[in-house]
């Protein structure tokens, strides 16, 4: 059965005990995994330690946690310690994030980020393992590092954050899971072929590799606002947030209408670039009215390859806003 999780709102919330509770509503509500971002406000690893303090029974990840952030010996250690608090709950979601982040935030040269994400992989499985630790790469040459304690059983599953067919791939190849966004569904049937591509170079099933959708939405009793504020959520990832993301939509025969919506956007004509992200780009957005948002879910939820469903919000949205949403899409037990 597809699982649903929820994706804890991406935009700064009112203190870390707001997003405690937001986990815990979720949690009643019968959300599978409550999943948080790292971008650039509270860390995830002390957020989430207080989210696993105060549930019981909802599973934990971070999407996604920068593998340029920390060093892969950190990461492990991390996660060792999450498993160890949440007892078991935890997943870690890991990616690249982008060199606009990464360089100009951190200060870290973004090179290749295919090779630093797999070898990031690499070495957290050794770390989990409970083995000494001994890595030769192009980014980590590492040895003699292992956990003082002992590892985790069950050693908490890595996922990856991909959206081009080359990090797909990877996914398929040496993670865990796959967290995939911002997808029409003929552009996700074709990165589920890159998957399962990946799954066969690592001499495995595509079965093996969790399939998590995020999808992102809201659901108010003001449909037009629910609907405008995922508007406005789409237009500024396609204009303000790299080149992810018009990548992605490239690929999926859309490019020009992606480029024109990133000028109107840096050109700060943001109602322009909202009026052109058309009923295309929406049409699988759980957004407007209940009945509308909640078949969108369900259809996400049955497409073939799908193992979860991430709801997540759009990033203007009031607390009440995110509540609402929650309650009106919450799964169907």
């Amino acid at each position: 059965m597809t699982e649903q999780d929820l994706f804890l709102p991406v935009a700064a919330q009112p203190s870390v005990d707001s997003l405690v509770d937001g986990a815990r509503l979720g949690e009643d509500l019968g959300y599978d995994t409550a999943w948080l971002p790292e971008t650039w406000g509270r860390d995830a690893v002390t957020t989430l330690t207080c989210i696993a303090r105060e549930t019981e029974d909802i599973d934990i990840g971070t999407s996604i946690m920068p593998v340029y952030s920390r060093s892969p010996a950190l990461i492990g250690q991390t996660a060792a310690t999450l498993q160890e608090v949440s007892e078991g709950r935890f997943r870690l979601g890991l990616g690249p994030s982008g060199p606009i982040v990464i360089e100009n935030w951190h200060g870290v040269e973004f090179g290749n980020p295919l090779r630093r994400t797999r070898e990031t992989i690499d070495v957290v499985k050794q770390v989990l393992s409970g083995e000494e630790v001994e890595y030769d790469g192009e980014y980590f040459d590492l040895s003699g590092f292992r956990l003082r304690q002992d590892p985790p059983e069950p050693a908490p599953r890595i996922d990856a954050a991909a959206m081009g067919p080359k990090a797909v791939e990877l996914a398929g190849r040496f993670a865990d899971g796959w967290e995939a966004i911002m997808y029409t569904q003929d552009g996700l049937e074709d990165r589920l072929d890159d998957l399962a591509h990946g799954a066969e170079l690592g001499d495995r099933s595509p079965d093996d590799v969790r399939v998590t959708l995020a999808r992102t939405g809201c659901v108010l009793d003001d449909a037009e606002r629910a609907r405008e504020l995922t508007v406005q959520h789409t237009a500024f990832y396609l204009g303000g947030m790299g080149t992810f993301y018009r990548d992605s939509l490239a690929r999926e025969g859309e490019g020009a209408l992606a480029h024109e919506i990133y000028d109107a956007w840096q050109d700060g004509e943001r109602e322009e670039a909202m009026r052109l992200v058309d009923e295309n780009l929406l049409e699988t957005a759980p957004a407007g009215d209940r009945a509308g948002a909640r078949e969108r879910v369900e259809a996400a939820r049955e497409l073939d390859g799908v193992d979860a469903i991430k709801v997540g919000f759009p990033r203007g949205a009031s607390v009440d806003e995110i509540v609402q949403t929650m309650e009106e899409l919450a799964p169907e037990n």
